[in-house]
């Protein structure tokens, strides 16, 4: 998420990509950082032991919803 925040600042787009296992922590850490606006998308959890197919699976789940964050107006 810091990541994420400092790209905004800079005026450039950006989306964190998470586990939703961690959806308390990107939205604490984003209040945290001052940004509660940053855009993250979550995946299903887990992912470590995901194979390749399931995690194109899982990325395709929330590409639309990048694609809208980074090109909001």
């Amino acid at each position: 998420m810091h990541d994420n925040v400092w790209f905004e600042i800079q005026g450039i787009p950006a989306v964190a990509i998470a586990s939703s296992e961690f959806a308390q922590a990107a939205k604490a850490q984003r209040a945290a950082l001052g940004m509660n606006d940053a855009h993250y998308a979550l995946v299903p959890h887990p992912i470590q032991d995901s194979t390749d197919d399931e995690m194109r699976a899982k990325a395709q789940g929330v590409f639309d919803q990048i694609i809208a964050a980074l090109t909001l107006n």
